[in-house]
């Protein structure tokens, strides 16, 4: 990802946190915001796109993800803001400093969706799990609690993906 918020000017804050921690953890913030904007499209690609026998129960269940995937967004730019930093959630930084692939738009039928969303969701989930040790070293624990509360969900939803590939 391109460095957003060593070249952006930082907005005064009364959070006690020192400019060499908020710097780094907006830079993060703003990969994982990337990557999560991303996700939820990806996801709704798949919600919108998605045929055969189980249609209408994955229809639903990816429209329930891509929802919880934009409140992530909400809380991810949110925490960049009350760190002093700005939030980079425009499509256009989404697809350029997204950590994902991008989606395969020949994907029909439920298995290939799911499978696609399920490799998407374990990348994401590791990007998570590292963002929640990268903050911790750098000492901040809120943001490591709010990748804690991101990842406990993501990981659920992996594993919802992961039981319909069981064969």
């Amino acid at each position: 990802m391109v460095s957003t918020a060593s070249k952006q000017k930082l907005y005064g804050t009364r959070i006690d946190l020192a400019e060499d921690v908020r710097v780094p953890t907006i830079e993060l913030l703003n990969q994982t915001l990337a990557a999560t904007l991303d996700l939820k499209t990806q996801t709704k690609q798949a919600h919108w796109n998605v045929k055969g026998m189980d249609f209408y129960q994955l229809h639903e269940m990816f429209d329930e993800m891509a929802t919880e995937l934009e409140e992530y967004t909400d809380m991810v730019a949110e925490r960049v803001t009350a760190l002093g930093g700005v939030a980079m959630g425009t499509a256009r930084i989404a697809a350029e400093s997204s950590i994902l692939p991008e989606y395969a738009l020949d994907a029909v039928i439920g298995a290939e969706h799911v499978t696609a969303l399920a490799d998407r969701f374990g990348a994401y989930a590791k990007h998570l799990r590292e963002a929640i040790d990268r903050t911790d070293e750098l000492g901040d624990a809120d943001t490591a609690d709010l990748y804690t509360e991101i990842s406990r969900t993501v990981d659920k939803r992996l594993w919802f993906l992961e039981a319909h590939l069981v064969k």
